[in-house]
Protein backbone atom coordinates (compact mmCIF):
# COMPACT_ATOMS: atom_id res chain seq x y z
CA UNK A 1 0.00 0.00 0.00
CA UNK A 2 1.37 3.44 -1.23
CA UNK A 3 1.15 5.87 1.72
CA UNK A 4 -3.01 7.89 1.80
CA UNK A 5 -1.21 11.24 1.92
CA UNK A 6 0.50 10.87 -1.30
CA UNK A 7 -3.31 10.35 -3.07
CA UNK A 8 -4.34 13.24 -1.09
CA UNK A 9 -1.55 15.50 -1.65
CA UNK A 10 -0.50 14.64 -5.09
CA UNK A 11 -2.64 12.28 -6.94
CA UNK A 12 -0.62 12.66 -9.97
CA UNK A 13 1.76 11.27 -8.92
CA UNK A 14 -0.01 7.99 -8.32
CA UNK A 15 -1.04 9.14 -11.83
CA UNK A 16 2.05 8.85 -13.55
CA UNK A 17 3.29 5.85 -11.88
CA UNK A 18 0.16 3.53 -13.01
CA UNK A 19 1.04 5.04 -16.75
CA UNK A 20 4.63 3.99 -16.78
CA UNK A 21 3.30 0.45 -15.80
CA UNK A 22 1.13 0.50 -18.22
CA UNK A 23 -2.06 -0.05 -15.95
CA UNK A 24 -5.37 1.72 -15.07
CA UNK A 25 -5.02 5.70 -14.96
CA UNK A 26 -8.64 5.79 -14.11
CA UNK A 27 -8.24 3.54 -10.68
CA UNK A 28 -6.69 6.56 -9.06
CA UNK A 29 -9.44 8.93 -9.74
CA UNK A 30 -11.89 6.12 -8.57
CA UNK A 31 -9.58 5.92 -5.37
CA UNK A 32 -9.44 9.69 -4.91
CA UNK A 33 -13.04 9.80 -5.11
CA UNK A 34 -13.29 6.55 -2.56
CA UNK A 35 -10.87 8.20 -0.39
CA UNK A 36 -13.29 11.48 -0.13
CA UNK A 37 -16.14 9.18 0.26
CA UNK A 38 -14.45 7.17 3.03
CA UNK A 39 -13.55 10.31 5.09
CA UNK A 40 -16.79 12.13 4.58
CA UNK A 41 -18.56 8.69 6.18
CA UNK A 42 -16.39 8.78 8.62
CA UNK A 43 -16.88 12.35 9.69
CA UNK A 44 -20.81 12.02 9.37
CA UNK A 45 -20.53 8.81 11.99
CA UNK A 46 -18.20 10.47 14.72
CA UNK A 47 -20.39 13.89 14.16
CA UNK A 48 -23.53 11.66 15.34
CA UNK A 49 -21.95 9.54 18.17
CA UNK A 50 -20.60 12.45 19.34
CA UNK A 51 -24.44 13.73 19.75
CA UNK A 52 -25.15 10.63 21.15
CA UNK A 53 -22.93 11.12 24.06
CA UNK A 54 -24.23 14.66 24.31
CA UNK A 55 -27.53 13.30 24.59
CA UNK A 56 -26.87 10.40 26.55
CA UNK A 57 -25.01 12.84 29.52
CA UNK A 58 -28.54 15.08 29.38
CA UNK A 59 -30.64 12.16 29.89
CA UNK A 60 -29.05 10.27 32.94
CA UNK A 61 -29.68 13.48 35.12
CA UNK A 62 -33.24 14.20 33.92
CA UNK A 63 -33.93 10.55 35.02
CA UNK A 64 -32.28 10.88 38.27
CA UNK A 65 -34.12 14.37 39.01
CA UNK A 66 -37.33 12.56 38.07
CA UNK A 67 -37.34 9.88 41.06
CA UNK A 68 -36.71 13.19 43.30
CA UNK A 69 -39.50 15.23 41.63
CA UNK A 70 -43.03 16.21 43.50
CA UNK A 71 -46.04 15.26 41.69
CA UNK A 72 -46.75 18.58 40.29
CA UNK A 73 -43.34 18.75 38.57
CA UNK A 74 -43.07 14.85 37.79
CA UNK A 75 -45.07 15.12 34.79
CA UNK A 76 -42.87 17.61 33.53
CA UNK A 77 -39.90 16.00 33.78
CA UNK A 78 -41.25 12.83 32.59
CA UNK A 79 -42.47 14.65 29.08
CA UNK A 80 -38.68 16.42 28.72
CA UNK A 81 -37.44 12.23 29.14
CA UNK A 82 -39.79 10.88 27.32
CA UNK A 83 -38.52 13.71 24.03
CA UNK A 84 -35.26 12.64 24.70
CA UNK A 85 -35.48 9.26 25.13
CA UNK A 86 -37.29 9.94 21.65
CA UNK A 87 -34.49 11.50 19.98
CA UNK A 88 -31.91 9.14 21.59
CA UNK A 89 -33.75 6.47 20.02
CA UNK A 90 -33.91 8.23 16.45
CA UNK A 91 -30.19 9.37 17.10
CA UNK A 92 -29.34 5.16 17.51
CA UNK A 93 -30.83 4.30 14.57
CA UNK A 94 -28.65 7.04 12.31
CA UNK A 95 -25.42 6.19 14.17
CA UNK A 96 -25.69 3.01 13.18
CA UNK A 97 -26.89 3.60 9.51
CA UNK A 98 -23.50 6.05 9.73
CA UNK A 99 -21.50 3.00 11.19
CA UNK A 100 -22.52 1.10 8.15
CA UNK A 101 -21.95 3.28 5.71
CA UNK A 102 -18.28 4.11 7.13
CA UNK A 103 -17.46 0.77 7.56
CA UNK A 104 -19.13 0.06 3.91
CA UNK A 105 -16.99 2.66 2.45
CA UNK A 106 -13.80 2.25 4.13
CA UNK A 107 -14.29 -1.91 2.91
CA UNK A 108 -14.64 -0.07 -0.79
CA UNK A 109 -11.25 2.21 -0.79
CA UNK A 110 -9.22 -0.99 1.06
CA UNK A 111 -10.64 -2.95 -2.38
CA UNK A 112 -9.05 -0.42 -4.51
CA UNK A 113 -5.77 0.47 -2.59
CA UNK A 114 -5.11 -3.54 -3.68
CA UNK A 115 -5.39 -2.50 -7.22
CA UNK A 116 -2.68 -0.07 -6.87
CA UNK A 117 0.42 -1.16 -7.51
CA UNK A 118 3.80 0.74 -5.56
CA UNK A 119 5.26 3.93 -7.08
CA UNK A 120 7.56 2.84 -9.60
CA UNK A 121 11.59 4.69 -9.28
CA UNK A 122 11.46 7.58 -12.06
CA UNK A 123 15.01 6.28 -12.92
CA UNK A 124 13.54 2.73 -14.34
CA UNK A 125 13.11 2.60 -17.89
CA UNK A 126 9.69 3.21 -19.08
CA UNK A 127 8.23 0.26 -21.38
CA UNK A 128 7.54 -3.30 -21.43
CA UNK A 129 9.40 -6.62 -21.22
CA UNK A 130 11.73 -5.81 -23.97
CA UNK A 131 12.59 -2.10 -22.64
CA UNK A 132 15.20 -2.77 -19.88
CA UNK A 133 18.79 -1.52 -20.35
CA UNK A 134 21.60 -3.32 -19.92
CA UNK A 135 23.64 -1.62 -16.79
CA UNK A 136 26.81 -4.08 -17.37
CA UNK A 137 28.25 -7.36 -18.86
CA UNK A 138 30.48 -9.71 -16.73
CA UNK A 139 33.04 -12.43 -18.91
CA UNK A 140 32.76 -13.53 -21.91
CA UNK A 141 30.43 -16.61 -23.40
CA UNK A 142 32.74 -19.34 -24.80
CA UNK A 143 33.82 -19.41 -28.58
CA UNK A 144 32.45 -23.54 -29.07
CA UNK A 145 32.94 -23.41 -32.76
CA UNK A 146 36.58 -22.10 -31.91
CA UNK A 147 36.64 -24.91 -29.55
CA UNK A 148 35.78 -27.21 -32.05
CA UNK A 149 32.15 -28.72 -30.88
CA UNK A 150 28.60 -27.98 -31.21
CA UNK A 151 27.35 -27.43 -27.17
CA UNK A 152 24.39 -29.71 -26.32
CA UNK A 153 21.87 -28.14 -23.65
CA UNK A 154 21.48 -28.87 -20.54
CA UNK A 155 18.74 -31.29 -20.54
CA UNK A 156 21.14 -33.50 -22.76
CA UNK A 157 23.62 -33.00 -20.37
CA UNK A 158 21.87 -33.69 -17.32
CA UNK A 159 20.80 -37.24 -19.39
CA UNK A 160 24.16 -37.86 -20.34
CA UNK A 161 25.78 -37.73 -16.53
CA UNK A 162 22.30 -39.07 -14.75
CA UNK A 163 21.59 -35.36 -13.15
CA UNK A 164 18.40 -34.66 -14.36
CA UNK A 165 15.21 -37.14 -15.37
CA UNK A 166 11.76 -34.72 -16.81
CA UNK A 167 10.56 -38.30 -17.98
CA UNK A 168 9.63 -40.09 -14.88
CA UNK A 169 9.14 -36.29 -13.39
CA UNK A 170 6.17 -35.96 -15.89
CA UNK A 171 5.18 -39.54 -15.10
CA UNK A 172 4.82 -38.91 -11.60
CA UNK A 173 3.69 -35.74 -11.55
CA UNK A 174 2.67 -34.02 -14.38
CA UNK A 175 4.56 -31.93 -17.00
CA UNK A 176 7.13 -29.10 -16.02
CA UNK A 177 8.14 -31.49 -13.16
CA UNK A 178 11.60 -32.71 -12.77
CA UNK A 179 13.90 -35.21 -10.48
CA UNK A 180 17.63 -34.04 -9.73
CA UNK A 181 19.52 -37.41 -9.78
CA UNK A 182 22.85 -38.35 -8.81
CA UNK A 183 25.39 -35.93 -9.84
CA UNK A 184 21.93 -33.27 -9.84
CA UNK A 185 20.75 -33.89 -6.40
CA UNK A 186 24.07 -32.81 -5.30
CA UNK A 187 24.60 -29.97 -7.53
CA UNK A 188 21.91 -28.43 -5.61
CA UNK A 189 22.87 -29.37 -2.51
CA UNK A 190 26.33 -27.88 -3.23
CA UNK A 191 24.57 -24.54 -4.58
CA UNK A 192 23.01 -24.51 -1.16
CA UNK A 193 25.85 -24.88 0.83
CA UNK A 194 27.66 -21.99 -1.28
CA UNK A 195 24.65 -20.04 -1.01
CA UNK A 196 24.23 -19.96 2.97
CA UNK A 197 27.86 -19.78 3.28
CA UNK A 198 27.88 -16.59 1.28
CA UNK A 199 24.92 -15.14 2.97
CA UNK A 200 25.83 -15.83 6.31
CA UNK A 201 29.39 -14.09 5.58
CA UNK A 202 27.70 -11.05 5.00
CA UNK A 203 25.33 -11.39 8.47
CA UNK A 204 22.24 -12.66 6.75
CA UNK A 205 20.26 -14.58 9.22
CA UNK A 206 19.78 -18.20 7.83
CA UNK A 207 16.15 -19.15 7.71
CA UNK A 208 14.44 -22.32 6.57
CA UNK A 209 10.71 -21.05 6.09
CA UNK A 210 7.19 -22.69 5.61
CA UNK A 211 6.06 -23.26 1.93
CA UNK A 212 2.19 -22.64 2.69
CA UNK A 213 0.94 -19.58 4.27
CA UNK A 214 -2.50 -17.86 5.03
CA UNK A 215 -4.39 -15.30 2.31
CA UNK A 216 -2.95 -12.30 4.58
CA UNK A 217 0.10 -13.03 3.90
CA UNK A 218 -0.05 -13.51 0.15
CA UNK A 219 -2.13 -10.85 -0.22
CA UNK A 220 0.50 -8.65 1.79
CA UNK A 221 3.52 -9.13 -0.47
CA UNK A 222 1.24 -8.33 -3.56
CA UNK A 223 1.25 -11.98 -4.95
CA UNK A 224 -2.59 -11.85 -4.84
CA UNK A 225 -3.29 -8.98 -8.20
CA UNK A 226 -1.82 -9.58 -11.16
CA UNK A 227 0.56 -12.33 -9.83
CA UNK A 228 -2.69 -14.44 -8.48
CA UNK A 229 -3.08 -16.81 -11.30
CA UNK A 230 0.09 -18.17 -10.73
CA UNK A 231 -0.15 -19.04 -7.10
CA UNK A 232 -0.98 -22.57 -5.97
CA UNK A 233 -4.05 -22.28 -3.45
CA UNK A 234 -5.36 -25.34 -1.09
CA UNK A 235 -8.87 -24.53 -0.84
CA UNK A 236 -10.07 -26.71 1.34
CA UNK A 237 -7.41 -25.16 4.25
CA UNK A 238 -7.46 -21.48 2.40
CA UNK A 239 -4.12 -21.29 2.48
CA UNK A 240 -1.58 -20.77 -0.79
CA UNK A 241 1.82 -22.71 -1.83
CA UNK A 242 4.57 -19.98 -2.30
CA UNK A 243 5.93 -19.04 -5.14
CA UNK A 244 9.26 -17.54 -3.12
CA UNK A 245 10.47 -17.70 0.05
CA UNK A 246 10.15 -13.48 0.15
CA UNK A 247 6.25 -14.51 1.16
CA UNK A 248 7.11 -15.84 4.51
CA UNK A 249 9.91 -13.81 5.10
CA UNK A 250 7.74 -10.74 4.60
CA UNK A 251 5.34 -12.21 6.81
CA UNK A 252 7.74 -12.99 9.34
CA UNK A 253 7.59 -9.30 11.22
CA UNK A 254 3.64 -8.99 10.30
CA UNK A 255 2.02 -6.96 12.77
CA UNK A 256 5.12 -5.51 14.38
CA UNK A 257 6.93 -2.82 15.69
CA UNK A 258 10.74 -3.09 15.56
CA UNK A 259 13.41 -1.13 16.87
CA UNK A 260 15.22 1.39 14.52
CA UNK A 261 18.57 0.09 16.31
CA UNK A 262 17.88 -3.07 15.39
CA UNK A 263 17.80 -2.12 11.33
CA UNK A 264 18.61 -3.73 8.80
CA UNK A 265 17.53 -6.89 9.59
CA UNK A 266 18.94 -9.08 6.94
CA UNK A 267 17.58 -12.84 6.14
CA UNK A 268 18.44 -15.39 3.81
CA UNK A 269 15.41 -18.11 3.24
CA UNK A 270 15.90 -21.82 1.73
CA UNK A 271 12.52 -22.76 0.83
CA UNK A 272 10.50 -25.53 -2.57
CA UNK A 273 8.74 -22.38 -4.63
CA UNK A 274 5.67 -23.23 -6.26
CA UNK A 275 4.31 -21.57 -9.74
CA UNK A 276 1.44 -22.39 -11.85
CA UNK A 277 3.15 -20.60 -14.99
CA UNK A 278 -0.17 -19.91 -16.33
CA UNK A 279 -0.18 -18.32 -19.79
CA UNK A 280 3.21 -20.15 -20.40
CA UNK A 281 2.08 -23.32 -22.42
CA UNK A 282 4.50 -23.51 -24.92
CA UNK A 283 6.99 -21.92 -23.35
CA UNK A 284 10.78 -23.36 -22.27
CA UNK A 285 8.74 -27.09 -22.93
CA UNK A 286 12.62 -28.60 -22.92
CA UNK A 287 14.43 -29.24 -19.64
CA UNK A 288 13.98 -27.55 -16.62
CA UNK A 289 14.45 -23.50 -17.27
CA UNK A 290 10.22 -22.79 -16.45
CA UNK A 291 8.89 -25.26 -13.68
CA UNK A 292 5.84 -25.68 -11.65
CA UNK A 293 8.17 -26.50 -8.66
CA UNK A 294 11.70 -25.52 -7.36
CA UNK A 295 14.19 -24.66 -4.77
CA UNK A 296 15.69 -21.52 -3.95
CA UNK A 297 17.71 -19.18 -1.29
CA UNK A 298 15.99 -15.51 -1.17
CA UNK A 299 17.51 -12.71 0.92
CA UNK A 300 15.22 -10.56 1.97
CA UNK A 301 16.09 -7.07 4.43
CA UNK A 302 13.85 -4.81 6.32
CA UNK A 303 15.81 -1.31 6.68
CA UNK A 304 14.72 2.27 7.27
CA UNK A 305 13.08 4.23 4.46
CA UNK A 306 16.18 6.36 3.86
CA UNK A 307 18.55 3.00 3.51
CA UNK A 308 16.40 1.14 1.24
CA UNK A 309 18.49 2.37 -2.47
CA UNK A 310 21.60 1.57 -0.27
CA UNK A 311 20.20 -1.59 0.00
CA UNK A 312 19.25 -2.58 -2.87
CA UNK A 313 22.67 -1.98 -4.29
CA UNK A 314 24.43 -4.29 -1.62
CA UNK A 315 22.05 -6.96 -2.52
CA UNK A 316 22.61 -6.89 -5.87
CA UNK A 317 26.52 -6.65 -5.10
CA UNK A 318 26.14 -9.73 -2.58
CA UNK A 319 23.87 -11.88 -6.65
CA UNK A 320 26.92 -10.88 -8.54
CA UNK A 321 29.77 -11.93 -5.98
CA UNK A 322 27.92 -15.00 -5.97
CA UNK A 323 27.69 -15.89 -10.08
CA UNK A 324 31.16 -15.08 -10.31
CA UNK A 325 31.89 -17.63 -7.91
CA UNK A 326 30.20 -19.92 -10.23
CA UNK A 327 32.93 -18.57 -13.58
CA UNK A 328 29.43 -17.62 -15.52
CA UNK A 329 29.03 -14.89 -18.19
CA UNK A 330 26.29 -12.56 -17.62
CA UNK A 331 24.53 -9.25 -17.50
CA UNK A 332 23.08 -7.15 -14.78
CA UNK A 333 19.33 -5.29 -16.49
CA UNK A 334 17.59 -2.57 -14.88
CA UNK A 335 14.08 -3.88 -15.32
CA UNK A 336 11.34 -1.87 -17.47
CA UNK A 337 8.52 -0.72 -15.59
CA UNK A 338 5.75 -2.44 -17.38
CA UNK A 339 7.52 -5.56 -16.53
CA UNK A 340 7.93 -5.04 -12.25
CA UNK A 341 6.00 -7.32 -9.83
CA UNK A 342 3.26 -5.12 -8.24
CA UNK A 343 4.85 -5.01 -5.24
CA UNK A 344 8.62 -3.44 -6.97
CA UNK A 345 9.61 0.35 -6.88
CA UNK A 346 12.47 -1.03 -9.07
CA UNK A 347 14.15 -4.19 -9.94
CA UNK A 348 17.66 -5.55 -11.20
CA UNK A 349 17.43 -9.01 -12.74
CA UNK A 350 21.16 -10.40 -13.43
CA UNK A 351 20.20 -12.75 -16.31
CA UNK A 352 23.16 -15.88 -17.46
CA UNK A 353 24.48 -16.42 -20.58
CA UNK A 354 22.80 -19.64 -22.24
CA UNK A 355 25.04 -21.15 -25.43
CA UNK A 356 22.23 -23.36 -26.85
CA UNK A 357 19.78 -20.65 -27.09
CA UNK A 358 22.62 -18.02 -27.87
CA UNK A 359 21.00 -15.37 -25.08
CA UNK A 360 20.89 -14.11 -21.48
CA UNK A 361 18.05 -15.83 -19.47
CA UNK A 362 16.93 -14.37 -15.84
CA UNK A 363 18.46 -16.44 -13.06
CA UNK A 364 18.55 -13.96 -10.20
CA UNK A 365 16.47 -10.38 -9.52
CA UNK A 366 16.37 -8.41 -6.42
CA UNK A 367 13.72 -5.41 -5.94
CA UNK A 368 12.99 -3.04 -3.82
CA UNK A 369 9.29 -2.52 -2.59
CA UNK A 370 10.05 0.55 -0.24
CA UNK A 371 7.07 0.69 2.26
CA UNK A 372 4.53 -0.90 0.02
CA UNK A 373 4.51 -4.78 1.85
CA UNK A 374 5.13 -2.93 5.34
CA UNK A 375 2.05 -0.85 4.81
CA UNK A 376 0.13 -3.63 3.76
CA UNK A 377 1.34 -6.21 6.75
CA UNK A 378 1.60 -3.47 9.52
CA UNK A 379 5.40 -3.46 10.06
CA UNK A 380 6.37 -0.79 11.40
CA UNK A 381 9.94 0.58 13.07
CA UNK A 382 10.41 3.14 15.82
CA UNK A 383 12.73 5.48 16.64
CA UNK A 384 13.20 8.88 18.01
CA UNK A 385 10.35 10.83 15.95
CA UNK A 386 8.18 7.68 17.17
CA UNK A 387 6.81 4.84 14.80
CA UNK A 388 6.27 4.71 10.58
CA UNK A 389 6.27 2.02 7.88
CA UNK A 390 10.07 0.79 7.34
CA UNK A 391 10.87 -0.72 3.42
CA UNK A 392 11.59 -3.92 2.77
CA UNK A 393 13.70 -5.85 -0.08
CA UNK A 394 14.23 -8.90 -1.31
CA UNK A 395 16.56 -10.01 -3.85
CA UNK A 396 17.21 -14.41 -5.23
CA UNK A 397 20.75 -15.52 -4.32
CA UNK A 398 20.01 -18.78 -6.19
CA UNK A 399 17.22 -20.42 -8.21
CA UNK A 400 18.35 -23.59 -8.28
CA UNK A 401 16.85 -25.05 -11.72
CA UNK A 402 18.15 -22.16 -13.88
CA UNK A 403 21.61 -21.92 -12.26
CA UNK A 404 22.13 -25.62 -12.68
CA UNK A 405 21.26 -25.06 -16.24
CA UNK A 406 23.84 -22.12 -16.57
CA UNK A 407 26.72 -23.90 -14.98
CA UNK A 408 25.84 -27.78 -16.89
CA UNK A 409 25.89 -25.37 -20.32
CA UNK A 410 28.89 -23.03 -19.42
CA UNK A 411 31.33 -25.70 -17.89
CA UNK A 412 30.61 -28.72 -20.63
CA UNK A 413 33.58 -30.37 -22.50
CA UNK A 414 32.87 -31.55 -25.80
CA UNK A 415 33.01 -35.45 -23.91
CA UNK A 416 29.62 -34.43 -22.50
CA UNK A 417 31.19 -34.19 -19.55
CA UNK A 418 30.85 -31.05 -16.70
CA UNK A 419 33.53 -28.94 -15.28
CA UNK A 420 32.68 -28.21 -11.59
CA UNK A 421 33.06 -24.75 -10.87
CA UNK A 422 36.10 -23.95 -8.14
CA UNK A 423 33.72 -22.64 -5.26
CA UNK A 424 31.59 -25.94 -5.34
CA UNK A 425 34.22 -28.60 -5.45
CA UNK A 426 34.59 -27.92 -1.68
CA UNK A 427 30.98 -28.63 -1.36
CA UNK A 428 31.39 -32.21 -3.45
CA UNK A 429 33.95 -33.66 -2.10
CA UNK A 430 36.92 -31.85 -3.97
CA UNK A 431 35.46 -33.04 -7.03
CA UNK A 432 36.38 -31.59 -10.02
CA UNK A 433 34.03 -33.13 -13.29
CA UNK A 434 30.76 -34.88 -13.73
CA UNK A 435 31.22 -37.50 -16.32
CA UNK A 436 28.80 -39.14 -18.53
CA UNK A 437 27.23 -41.48 -17.14
CA UNK A 438 28.64 -45.04 -17.79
Amino acid sequence: MIDPQILRTDPDRLRESQRRRGESIELIDDLVAADIAKREAQTRFDELRNEQKVLGKQIGPLQGALKKADDDARAQAQAEVDALMAQAQILAEQVKAADAAATAAGEALDALWLQVSNLVNLESPVGGEEDFTVLEEIGTPRDFAAEGFEPRDHLELGELIGAIDVERGAKVSGSRFFYLTGPGAMLEIALLNLAMQQATSHGLIPMITPTLVLPSAMEGTGFLGQAAENVYRIEQDDMYLVGTSEVPLAGYHADEIIDADRLPLRYAGWSSCFRREAGSYGKDTRGIIRVHQFDKVEMFVYCRPEDAEAEHARLVAWEKKFIDALEIPYRVIDVATGDLGSSAARKFDIEAWIPTQGTYREITSTSNTTEFQARRLKIRMRDENGTRPLATLNGTLCAMPRVIVAILENHQQADGSIVIPTALRPFLGGQEVFTPAS
